[in-house]
Order: structure tokens, then sequence, then C-alpha cells
């Protein structure tokens, strides 16, 4: 860790508690990184808006990575520094996919997501995002301009053969994820943590070595192999624990702040 300048970290699951809360802890530690000069850049599925009353809670972000890669923005200025987005052809057939597999399906403008049905997803999608949301019906009907990102959502076992699926169908045209297991994530083809983080990196100076990367599910996967450090936290799926350098505590354990103020402050851990 000696060598590293930043960090870059997932949200949900990785660096918020199961409540969808930072610790004051947390928040402690990246403040003291902060003024010591380590770069902290936070990277989530979430849109924009929905990320930023966590980056405005820990008050030291340098940079931001929303909906997996398709937006890196600043902050502060709220700035958009890069966007990719799915064109609306590609979006099309997305939502026909979705219709023919008979799952809830929502998209996004830059503050609120539309979905083609009520549920309890798109209940429980509104409480946990903070954003509101609109029903709109057939989302190929709907949609007449680009975007950054479609979500589908269903039990795990379904999602997860419409995932093969999907890379199957989509292989070459857009980026197909989960970031939970009843999650499908259709983003850009260029959209991942991965590539945004060669991006941030390019903004901030730095290099991809001078990075550690922290996150849980299949959408952090690029994020954690392209940075000079992946590390899982303890919760996360096997596959991204086995892909991972090291392993930290889980979310519910303040994982992501209990390692670096171990590793970069040179702190003993707290009980």
């Amino acid at each position: 860790m000696k060598n590293l300048k930043a960090a870059a970290f997932d949200l949900d699951d990785t660096l918020l508690r199961d409540d969808l809360t930072i610790s004051s802890y947390t928040v402690d530690v990246f403040r003291r990184l902060s003024a010591a000069g380590f770069i902290l850049v936070a990277a989530s599925g979430r849109t924009m808006m929905s990320m930023q009353p966590f980056v405005e809670q820990l008050g030291c972000i340098s940079l931001c990575v929303a909906c997996n890669g398709a937006l890196v923005y600043h902050p502060v200025s709220r700035e958009v520094l890069h966007r990719e987005q799915l064109s609306v052809e590609l979006c099309h057939e997305i939502a026909r996919f979705g219709n023919a597999h008979h799952c809830y399906a929502q998209t996004y403008s830059d503050d609120r997501f539309f979905f083609n049905e009520y549920s309890e997803y798109s209940r429980r999608y509104a409480a946990a995002s903070m954003l509101p949301g609109e029903y709109v019906g057939d989302l190929e009907a709907y949609i007449r301009e680009p975007r950054t990102k479609i979500l589908m959502m269903a039990e795990p076992e379904k999602i997860a053969d419409m995932l093969a699926e999907a890379r199957t169908v989509f292989a070459g045209r857009a980026s197909v994820t989960c970031s939970k297991a009843w999650f499908l994530e259709f983003n850009p083809l260029r959209a991942t943590k991965g590539i945004a983080l060669q991006k941030c990196a390019d903004f901030l100076g730095l290099s991809l070595s001078d990075f550690a990367a922290f996150g849980d599910s299949l959408n952090d996967l690029p994020m954690l192999q392209a940075a000079g450090l992946g590390i899982a936290v303890a919760n996360a799926r096997p596959e991204v624990r086995a892909a991972c350098a090291d392993v930290c505590p889980s979310n519910e354990k303040d994982g992501v702040a209990r390692y670096l103020a171990s590793n970069v402050l040179c702190e003993e851990a707290v009980p």
C-alpha cells in the first residue's frame, strides 16, 4: 500500500452498511485520508443524484463514477467530465429483451427513474435510491433519446439465466452486469467501472497502478482488476473475492475505512 495514492470504492454493499448509512468512523477516516493528500473516488451503479447524498456526507471525494461507468463527474460542481450512452435503437432492443422475459424494467434521467410496471421492485428502488419514479408503461415506446442505463429486476435465479443470455445477445454492443443478485444492468459498451477508473486517473494525473479499489459484485470486477490493488469486502460474491488480491472486513464492519486506516494511515485496528 505504501506506493498507492488513491482509492476507488463502490457504495452499496461495499461502503454503505446494509441500512444504507455511512458510519461516523468511515467519515472520519476518509476526511483524514483526504487531508493527508490521499485521493478518494466513489464509483457506483447509482445515478449522479442518487450518489450525491452519500458523497456530500463524506465531503472529501475528488471524482465520482455513476451508472456503472457511464458518467464521470465532479461532486461539487456536478460537471460531467465523461458520458457514455446507449443509442435509442439499442435501448429499444434491450426493452424488447426484457418484455420477452416478462421482466420489470426501468431507465433514467439525471434526477428520476421511469418504470414499466408498478411492483414491489419500483417501490423498493425508490426508497433505496432516494429518487422519484414515474410509471411510463412500455419502455420501448417511451424511450426517444439515448440513455445511460437500463435496469431489470427479477428473482436471482431468473436474473442469472438472463445475464448469461444477455451477454450473448448483446456481446460487443452493450455492457451487461449485476450489482445485486436481483439486478440485471445494461450500460453502453464502454461504460464499465474499469474504463471509468482510467478516465479518473487521467483527469487526476495518476496511473491505474496508483489506485486501490474496493467492491463486492460483478459490476465492480472491471475496476478491481484495473486498479493496482483490488480488494473485496468480506461479504462480496465468491467470484469477486477470488479475483482480488486481498479481502477486507464486510460493509457492516466498515471494512473499507478499516483497511485504509490500517494500511495508509498506519493506525491500529479499532474494535
